[in-house]
């Protein structure tokens, strides 16, 4: 015999709506609340934050040592490389690590119009000013020249100190060394561009 209770149950079978509550439970599809619980939505949220911080930025790096109508198209290359190697990126660092894309992005891109054999194609050295965007794009003759003597690695780092306004950790990550390291680097190359200026002065 069915107790009171087994025959209040209601039963699905003979066409009995369920309760609210149970209703909510069969039908409702789950639902993703925060976008660490999908890899994917947190790497293009990521992502997303990081382009609209940064571009500006890279922009103005490229426009400062380059053709202005180039400007954008190797900042984008940059951030294609960024999301491909996103698992890379330091988190803490993001815009040191892309100028330091850049600068690999911008040496390929000049290389390309260079009309000499790659294997011989210089990798460092002194460049003339009037072939070299960064030196043109200062108007001060004397500081062109200052800047032309003290080398490319230190005139790099003597201008991502003043337009990128990078120094001690950021510096450092930029150049591929300590914070140390790129507080010495800055150190010798400001007493370099001194030395070269007071010597252009005494002439």
């Amino acid at each position: 015999m069915k107790t009171d209770s087994a025959a209040a149950a209601p039963d699905a079978t003979e066409g009995e709506t369920p309760s609210d509550g149970a209703a909510e439970h069969q039908t409702a599809e789950p639902v993703l609340t925060d976008v660490g619980e999908n890899p994917a939505a947190a790497d293009a949220a990521w992502f997303t934050a990081e382009v609209h911080a940064n571009s500006t930025a890279l922009v103005r790096y490229f426009a400062r040592r380059g053709p202005r109508q180039d400007a954008e198209d190797l900042a984008a290359e940059v951030f294609a490389v960024a999301w491909r190697r996103r698992d890379d990126v330091p988190r803490d660092a993001v815009l040191p690590w892309l100028y330091r894309t850049a600068g690999f992005t911008l040496a390929n891109h000049r290389r390309k119009h260079v009309d000499l054999p790659v294997d011989i194609v210089p990798e460092t050295g002194t460049p003339r000013v009037s072939d070299d965007p960064e030196l043109s794009a200062l108007f001060d003759a004397e500081l062109r020249g200052a800047l032309e003597s003290v080398g490319e690695r230190d005139r790099q780092i003597l201008l991502l100190h003043a337009w990128e306004g990078l120094d001690g950790d950021e510096l450092g990550a930029v150049l591929g060394i300590s914070r140390s390291g790129a507080d010495a680097a800055l150190s010798r190359a400001r007493k370099r561009l001194r030395e070269a200026w007071q010597e252009r002065l005494a002439f």
